[in-house]
């Protein structure tokens, strides 16, 4: 009696053992790919980290699985090649049971590029990707890197809607480094009251490209600016991304930040399926204005995109960008579209 209750008891267990939790990196082997790959692996919250790309992956997947962690990693490619040698190959098998699809996938700025100029190449490697993602995942989040993003979230939304799978909860495009720009750069100017960027949490609101970006520093508790430095740092969080193009000198664009804050999404929207109470700055489908793409502090929940969340009062100076940047952010929205049909 005894052996058949613990038998129960353990078949039970096994019954209500949370489903393993995978994420996919698509574009693995890229600069932002191989440590956004790693910070998943060390993740304790991850089982299994599915890296695809058209060519390293299994070189990726094997460096990675020396980690010891417990998470599984499978390196996948379009065809022949894939690590370990019994795992099956492609899109399919990076994808299927997937519950988030981080998108890191195209092609770098180099120095004098806009993220703009990236259209065209990365535009064709999301649709690609994202048919993937509605055939194999219909259900994962999917959280969009792949630049200019502002463009390549309406494509992914139209795609899916083709498809008949779309969910604007489970569609995101990851403007986090811009917070954490924003976050690093606050600080740096407020040293004087002691701040640590771990202190500070800025909302950024609008896009993910230029005079897009806008950072409410009017709404940072404590701190204060002077006209000057308000100036400063507006425009260093909104071009950040071409301070490190240019220190990079050709040779790369900003990986190693933009990895780190993939991961912070990516962790924040694990969380909130576990049932953590997550709200983090996320450029979604949205009716706070009349651009239906935009980005706002956003609640998490198991499912998703909970609520959209309004951004608050803007100062004289924030309103001045808010007004310059609309035409621009609904211009890319409509390119965007307009590329899917």
């Amino acid at each position: 009696m005894l052996s058949q209750s613990l038998a129960a008891r353990g078949a039970r267990a096994l019954s209500t053992k949370a489903k393993p939790l995978k994420v996919a990196v698509l574009g693995a082997s890229g600069g932002i790919g191989q440590p956004l790959a790693l910070l998943c692996k060390l993740s304790p919250l991850i089982d299994e980290v599915a890296c695809y790309d058209v060519v390293g992956t299994p070189g990726v997947a094997a460096d990675l699985s020396h980690c010891p962690t417990p998470a599984k990693v499978t390196g996948n490619l379009p065809a022949a090649e894939t690590w370990p040698p019994s795992e099956n190959v492609g899109l399919k098998a990076a994808l299927t049971g997937c519950d988030v699809v981080v998108i890191p996938a195209g092609v770098p700025r180099k120095p004098g590029m806009t993220r703009d100029d990236l259209f065209n190449t990365n535009a064709s490697i999301v649709k690609t990707l994202v048919e993937g993602c509605g055939k194999y995942c219909p259900d994962a989040t999917l959280a969009i890197i792949s630049n200019p993003v502002n463009s390549t979230v309406p494509i992914a939304a139209e795609v899916l809607k083709k498809m008949g799978v779309y969910n604007p909860k489970k569609l995101c495009g990851v403007t986090t480094l811009d917070v954490c720009r924003a976050n690093t750069f606050v600080a740096a100017n407020q040293e004087r009251l002691g701040l640590s960027p771990k202190d500070v949490n800025v909302t950024v609101i609008g896009g993910h490209a230029g005079i897009t970006i806008l950072p409410l520093l009017s709404q940072v508790p404590n701190a204060t600016f002077s006209d000057a430095d308000r100036e400063a740092l507006t425009v260093r969080i909104q071009f950040g991304g071409d301070e490190v193009v240019k220190a990079k000198a050709g040779a790369g664009s900003a990986t190693l930040s933009m990895a780190y804050a993939g991961y912070l999404f990516t962790e924040g929207v694990i969380k909130a399926m576990k049932g953590e109470d997550i709200t983090m700055c996320a450029y979604v489908e949205s009716s706070l204005t009349d651009a239906p793409y935009f980005a706002s502090p956003c609640k998490f929940g198991p499912d998703g995109v909970k609520e959209v969340l309004p951004f608050g009062p803007l100062s004289a100076y924030e309103q001045s960008w808010f007004d310059k940047m609309m035409p621009e952010l609904k211009a890319q929205i409509a390119k965007g579209i307009e590329f899917a049909k």
